[in-house]
């Protein structure tokens, strides 16, 4: 009976007007249809401890080392000093001062060097670039629709859903698509139409990413390019590395088959190279290839994707080098991912398969709101204790002390200044804000950056990021949260904290600037 419950929590309905019968036994009565809709599940209502006791060893984790160091380095020059402070008979009150103050001396800077030398450094982000298309790439709704119809590559059918679902998708008539998928007979692009759509959009960022930092190609160590459905040979990191020249001793890593959520992996992984290798640059590159998630047949599940991804790449400087402070943009300080891939249903509700007509394409599971939001409650649960202030975090467990059947909720809004959620459709972005009691405000950046580039996959939220900062929203001390999805299934946050603030104008070549205001930049 509980199980029933919770399942039809799930559901909603939606009672539709079809309008009057025009034969049959009820011929001129007025007939009504029930739209049964999954939904995102109630997260905000319950809370499984097991994610929140991860998110708090976490924090003791991180949190012991910089405790106890201070205490045993306090603990050693007292002794020390103690030591030294005798006066021995064969040495005047002066000597054994000076003698003291080289000792403290000394062993303080070994202390201070060590102590340095062991705690983990910042990860900064130096800056980051996204790309903008060419202006003949923009499509319009209208346009999309008439150039499929004209492909002759989908039926009737196929049509109507997709006219239908861009309807409500909340992408405006100003994103981009590369013109090749909409080819008449064409079952599946080409690699070499793939490899110049991924060299397009990734040098596009990568130049103004490194013409704004002015790093030098031989400085930069580690490098992390994430792409989920193109996966070629060489590889995309090796297009990256034969174009610029790079070192022949870089660390280079290639992320496929990892969806939207794969932006974050790639943040991560660069994180523990250069905690690896301390003192080094680290390149992340973040896009997905639109001609390779493209579907030309029949299944309405796999025509999804063709309505909501859109061209895009962002590229990323990362630097542990303490004195690359002062010239970064944020510094990053907390990143947890949540994988719900031992569970079947979550496994499978975002796949790549083929039709019955052998046609290649990303299936989309109707299952996907109830996973995603399973994964998403998963996840800030274990970001919480990282984050919240301290009073927010009291609150929660005087209310579960107290064995109430719907524990306090903290406001998370008390953690972030923004948060930047992934762009994926209207209806995905109403019903997080909506379980996550966000204002507009908090969602205004997904919101413009869903209608103006679309769903750009991995590299969205840095969209989202560059809106922010078009706007000179960003101040320094401000927390932004990074929320991404992706298959498998995958829910990934990262915090950074702004160094900068972004009030006095918009910076060079973003995104957001108008293509005027670009050439007179």
């Amino acid at each position: 009976m509980m199980a029933s419950s919770s399942k039809q929590e799930l559901l909603s309905t939606e009672i539709v007007k079809r309008g009057v019968e025009d034969s049959g036994p009820y011929a001129g009565s007025i007939s009504f249809s029930v739209k049964v809709r999954r939904g995102i599940p109630d997260f905000l209502s319950s809370v499984n401890l097991k994610y929140v006791k991860l998110g708090y060893t976490y924090f003791i984790t991180h949190g012991l080392y910089f405790i106890t160091v201070p205490v045993l380095v306090f603990i050693f020059m007292a002794e020390i000093v103690g030591n030294l402070t005798w006066e021995e008979e064969y040495w005047s009150r002066y000597d054994v001062l000076a003698i003291n103050s080289v000792f403290v001396i000394g062993f303080l800077a070994i202390i201070i060097y060590a102590y340095l030398d062991l705690i983990p450094r910042s990860t900064y982000l130096i800056d980051f670039a996204c790309y903008r298309p060419p202006s003949e790439l923009k499509i319009t709704k209208a346009e999309f629709i008439e150039l499929a119809k004209k492909s002759g590559n989908f039926d009737d059918a196929g049509i109507e859903f997709q006219s239908r679902v861009l309807k409500h998708s909340g992408i405006g008539d100003e994103s981009y698509m590369p013109r090749s998928v909409f080819l008449p007979g064409k079952n599946n692009n080409t690699l070499k139409e793939g490899r110049e759509e991924a060299a397009m959009v990734m040098f596009g960022a990568l130049d103004e990413l490194l013409a704004n930092t002015r790093v030098r190609a031989k400085d930069i160590k580690i490098l992390v390019v994430n792409c989920s459905t193109l996966n070629t040979t060489p590889s995309l990191a090796a297009m990256v590395i034969n174009h610029y020249k790079l070192r022949r001793d870089i660390h280079s890593f290639n992320l496929g088959g990892m969806g939207c959520a794969a932006g974050v992996v790639a943040v991560d992984l660069a994180k523990d190279l250069l905690d690896a290798h301390p003192g080094s640059y680290a390149l992340v590159v973040s896009t997905e290839v639109v001609s390779f998630t493209w579907y030309n047949g029949k299944d309405l599940e796999m025509l999804l994707p063709n309505c909501f991804f859109r061209m895009g790449a962002a590229a990323l400087l990362l630097s542990n080098r303490r004195r690359d402070r002062w010239r970064a943009k944020y510094e990053l300080k907390q990143l947890v991912r949540t994988h719900k891939g031992m569970d079947d249903q979550s496994f499978n509700c975002i796949c790549g398969k083929d039709d019955s007509e052998k046609k290649q394409g990303l299936m989309v599971n109707k299952d996907l709101f109830e996973v995603g939001g399973e994964a998403l409650k998963a996840n800030i649960t274990t970001l919480g204790p990282l984050v919240l202030p301290f009073s927010e975090q009291v609150r929660f467990f005087v209310t579960l002390l107290r064995n109430k059947t719907k524990p306090y909720i903290p406001d998370f809004k008390l953690a972030f200044e923004h948060v930047c959620v992934l762009a994926t459709s209207k209806k995905v972005l109403d019903e997080l804000q909506k379980n996550l009691e966000l204002t507009e405000e908090y969602m205004e950046a997904s919101r413009k950056t869903l209608e103006r580039f679309g769903n750009t996959s991995s590299s969205s939220v840095w969209y989202e990021l560059a809106y922010l900062e078009a706007n000179s929203r960003i101040k320094r001390g401000h927390r932004i949260c990074q929320i991404a999805f992706g298959s498998g299934f995958k829910c990934n946050s990262v915090v950074w904290k702004a160094l900068k603030s972004t009030v006095g104008g918009k910076p060079r070549k973003n995104p957001w600037m108008e293509e005027e205001e670009e050439d007179s930049a």
